[in-house]
């Protein structure tokens, strides 16, 4: 009988489903949403050289003008767009929105060197979908416990770091040995690999017993506007107070990441191999910061504080970047920079905990659509701060001359940004504790079908085999 067993055909068949669903479709780990996030922007961290470089030949005059024009309008789309996927991904399962989102943004990587202008125009447009950290946050939710679920957050924003540790250093290289098309190429074949990735190993993270209902589920224009999303934040105190956190905290961070390395190189004087070893150095940092920093500020002092003490560190750090003029000034300012980088995911840990399992996608991307606005808001900001003070990225090689004139020193977006971080302070210290935050927002929550009335209770906690248990037996 057991050779008839290994003979049968459809024994045979069962056997190689079985491995097809164990090699492709396994159990959705963290490990998952980590390798996603981290192709992604090191095939973007490649280009940070190219970039500075085809964006001054294609755009000659009032260049940081028209750079927050572009990331304004690619902001303002993912503003649009971050809570309809995040949405649709509660119902229709993450997996799938993981794969657009990726491939929209990054399909304007080959044009940069086809055509430039298709490029920063493909680029504007992708913020349609450039929404990859709300459904990331979305997936880790889901498969991640409560107790664990802001190591898990800290692991996925040091993987950002840790993506940009080695990246623009590479790409640096690359480019000044082989040319900036080379750079472009292995950028281009990254990103495919995070897409295969998705499309053939990455399983889904959200069964369907605990997906609000199947493909056809009407989603309605209040799940899809961003705007009815914030007059709903705006009805509940402390959710106002946090999304408020946010934006006067991140603002500054996305216009400093827009003018940053043109600071280092035409103000501080760095060279290139400068910049990507401040790069490096910020990342690994960072990852430290997030990972064991983060998971032993949680324990230790809660949640409410880590925000405060990752705000603080923000703080000190922009108002050096604001008034320092030394190098050494630069790399001590980028220390405490890491330090800072807690503050994302102890925010968005704080939000998880008052969030039903199957509104993760809706909130992280009101979140994410908040951080998505301050993308265009912040780089317009700044380049409008540096058109103020006449600061325009005339030659791309360090002064020579000692340090530049007053006049065009770009510090004033960094002290402006210091200014704002300390609302943001002011503002998270009346953030209530996480008991009485999940006292009032936490509270069994009843979905309305608009077809019949039909109440939907909020879906029972997965079993064990849904969640994963990260870290647990680590002393990270």
């Amino acid at each position: 009988p057991s050779s008839k067993v290994r003979k049968d055909p459809s024994n045979l068949n069962k056997q190689a489903d079985k491995y097809r669903t164990f090699l492709f479709n396994g159990r959705a780990k963290v490990t998952h949403a980590v390798v996603v996030i981290f192709l992604e922007f090191f095939a973007w961290g490649l280009l940070t050289a190219p970039m500075l470089t085809v964006l001054h030949e294609t755009f000659p005059h009032h260049t940081f003008l028209v750079n927050g024009l572009i990331q304004g309008v690619k902001g303002l789309l993912s503003f649009l767009s971050a809570p309809l996927i995040g949405a649709l991904s509660d119902v229709w399962g993450r997996k799938s929105f993981l794969l657009l989102t990726v491939f929209f943004t990054c399909a304007p990587i080959p044009l940069m060197r086809i055509s430039p202008w298709w490029y920063f125009a493909l680029i504007s447009v992708s913020g349609l979908f450039s929404v990859t950290f709300s459904v990331i946050f979305a997936y880790v939710a889901d498969i991640t416990e409560e107790r664990e679920r802001s190591t898990a957050y800290g692991l996925v924003s040091a993987t950002f770091a840790a993506s940009l540790v080695t990246s623009p250093a590479i790409g640096a290289y690359l480019s000044a040995t082989y040319g900036d098309s080379l750079v472009v190429l292995v950028a281009t074949i990254i990103a495919v690999a995070d897409i295969l990735f998705i499309l053939l190993i990455v399983p889904e993270s959200l069964p369907d017993k605990m997906r609000l209902s199947s493909w056809g589920f009407p989603i309605s224009w209040e799940q899809a506007d961003p705007f009815a999303s914030l007059k709903k934040v705006g009805k509940d105190t402390t959710v106002l107070l946090i999304c408020v956190t946010v934006f006067l905290s991140y603002l500054p961070e996305a216009g400093q990441y827009s003018s940053f390395f043109l600071y280092l190189r035409q103000v501080i004087k760095f060279s290139s191999e400068a910049i990507a070893a401040f790069i490096a150095m910020v990342g690994i940092l960072s990852i430290v910061a997030q990972t064991l920093l983060l998971s032993v500020l949680m324990r230790k002092i809660g949640n409410k504080n880590t925000v405060l003490l990752g705000l603080g560190f923000q703080l000190f750090q922009l108002a050096w970047y604001g008034f320092g003029s030394e190098p050494w000034m630069m790399w001590a300012a980028g220390t405490v920079a890491a330090m800072s980088s807690i503050t994302f995911p102890a925010v968005s840990a704080l939000v998880s905990h008052c969030t039903d399992h199957d509104q993760q996608g809706a909130v992280q991307g009101m979140v994410t659509g908040i951080r998505g606005l301050c993308n265009g808001l912040g780089p317009a900001l700044f380049g409008f701060i540096f058109f103020l003070f006449n600061v325009e990225l005339i030659d791309l090689n360090p002064v020579e001359n000692g340090a530049a004139s007053a006049s065009v020193i770009p510090g004033p977006p960094f002290l402006f940004g210091a200014c704002t971080v300390l609302l943001a302070l002011l503002v998270a210290y009346f953030i209530p504790e996480h008991d009485s935050l999940a006292a009032k927002t936490c509270s069994a929550q009843a979905i309305t079908v608009p077809d019949n009335g039909t109440q939907l209770n909020s879906s029972a906690p997965g079993s064990d085999e849904d969640n994963e248990p990260l870290l647990q037996d680590s002393s990270m």
